[in-house]
């Protein structure tokens, strides 16, 4: 685990081309094909000749990476299963697309889960079972999730941090936006990013929604990411609009709010739009566009939350910003602040002061620490079940243990379990902690989730 832009990319690759060099395969899986494709382009220009086997100027030794995601044509997505398949390809990148059955792999050696938080149990789970021989896994985040956090202390995952940022990171001041009490404030966002653009910088708008009938969202096509109601004390990521009874009004979307903002607040600036919507090529060719400086201001739903790298960009303005989740929140912030100018995350909220959804967004602005927000993420959604699916909320089946309370006494009876399964694996000399283990971990579903993250 590592901050937003700490490197664990390339912490990733490295590990990757260990894999590699013994003779196996490395999948590199992403939630949002934006993500998969820049993951692509960027370890293919780090890797260099190193990362284009069998192409002309390929080195000797090089090795194949391929791109694998659900909007590939019939033909591209033919010969990139064909090279996963065969071995050509020693790095495979993609999304959700690289857990179907039809996908195989010449022989996996790693699994990487990036945006670990963004992944269900199963779905991160899903690759370990290919092949002969079962994958090791690595999973990375910026922000961990409760069961995560659970999981790192109960002694079920081995931990590496990255506490520092790289070189030239600027920092990102935070400012909760109460448009609902003050309404002059939003009049003050827009001209806020007009003073970027004017020095020569870029901004982000992000809406929750696409667009559309806000009526139809439970059908998951309107809907991008961790949208949650954050005025429920236990809510449920990633399900949907939150529940708010129909008095709230419906969340802003990308394509109600980008005409808006290009005939009134921003007008004669150069306006973008991204979502997981539109055609794999036309978001290829709008990021691009924004990469290159040709676009001014990209209103994007959270299609942009991870792996976007434009160092030009100063500004992010997360409207509805109650209706995320508090990972969610701290990705998008980290979008800006990536080169030698400063960083500014405006959340703009209607929710009245001294409410749950306000506190949350007020504990965003008080820091940038994403470790110090996971924790606080624990606390308000509790660890779910560490063996079950459940990755949130209070229901689990450790009765008389609780991560917040008893963290010390996990962290010293993780030491003394270690040695003692060290010295006896069966337990054949602790008969009594043998009978406990069978009763905690009753049947092989619950023994089985022990090793899924």
């Amino acid at each position: 685990q590592g901050d937003v832009g700490a490197g664990k990319t390339v912490v990733a690759l490295r590990a990757m081309l260990q894999v590699v060099d013994s003779g196996r395969q490395a999948a590199m899986l992403a939630p949002t094909e934006v993500l998969a494709a820049q993951h692509a382009r960027s370890l293919r220009s780090l890797l260099g000749p190193l990362g284009r086997a069998g192409e002309l100027d390929g080195a000797e030794e090089a090795t194949g990476i391929t791109l694998l995601t659900g909007s590939l044509g019939t033909a591209a997505r033919r010969q990139a299963m064909l090279d996963v398949q065969s071995g050509a390809a020693g790095i495979v990148v993609g999304t959700h697309a690289l857990i179907q059955d039809k996908v195989g792999f010449a022989d996996l050696g790693l699994v990487v889960v990036d945006e670990q938080h963004r992944f269900g149990v199963e779905q991160r789970d899903a690759l370990r079972g290919r092949g002969e021989r079962t994958p090791h896994m690595l999973v990375m985040t910026a922000t961990p999730i409760p069961r995560t956090v659970a999981m790192t202390v109960y002694g079920d995952l081995e931990v590496s941090a990255l506490t520092e940022l790289p070189r030239g990171r600027s920092p990102i001041s935070t400012t909760v936006v109460p448009a609902g009490e003050k309404p002059a404030w939003l009049e003050r966002v827009w001209q806020r990013i007009r003073e970027e653009v004017a020095d020569g910088h870029q901004v982000y708008v992000v809406c929750p929604r696409v667009g559309g009938d806000p009526a139809k969202a439970d059908d998951g096509d309107l809907f991008e990411g961790e949208l949650v109601d954050l005025d429920d004390p236990d809510p449920d990521v990633g399900g949907g609009a939150g529940s708010d009874d129909g008095a709230r009004r419906p969340p802003l979307a990308v394509l109600e709010v980008a005409p808006k903002l290009a005939e009134g607040p921003l007008a004669g600036l150069r306006l973008g739009i991204l979502h997981g919507k539109l055609p794999a090529d036309e978001k290829d060719a709008t990021m691009r566009a924004f990469e290159a400086g040709e676009i001014d201001v990209l209103v994007a739903t959270t299609v942009i939350e991870v792996g976007v790298d434009v160092p030009n960009s100063t500004g992010m303005v997360i409207l509805d910003a109650d209706r995320f989740g508090l990972s969610q929140l701290h990705q998008l912030r980290g979008r800006v602040g990536r080169g030698e100018a400063p960083g500014v995350c405006l959340l703009v909220t209607d929710v009245p002061a001294g409410t749950t959804a306000r506190e949350r967004l007020d504990a965003i602005a008080s820091t940038t620490d994403g470790f110090e927000l996971a924790r606080l993420d624990l606390e308000l959604r509790r660890e779910g079940d560490v063996l079950g699916a459940v990755q949130s909320g209070k229901r689990s089946t450790l009765k008389l243990l609780s991560l917040l309370r008893h963290e010390t006494v996990i962290e010293k009876a993780r030491v003394y379990a270690t040695d003692i399964v060290d010295h006896d694996p069966d337990l054949a000399g602790h008969p009594g902690l043998r009978t406990l283990a069978r009763q905690v971990v009753g049947d092989e579903e619950q023994a089985e989730f022990l090793s899924k993250v």
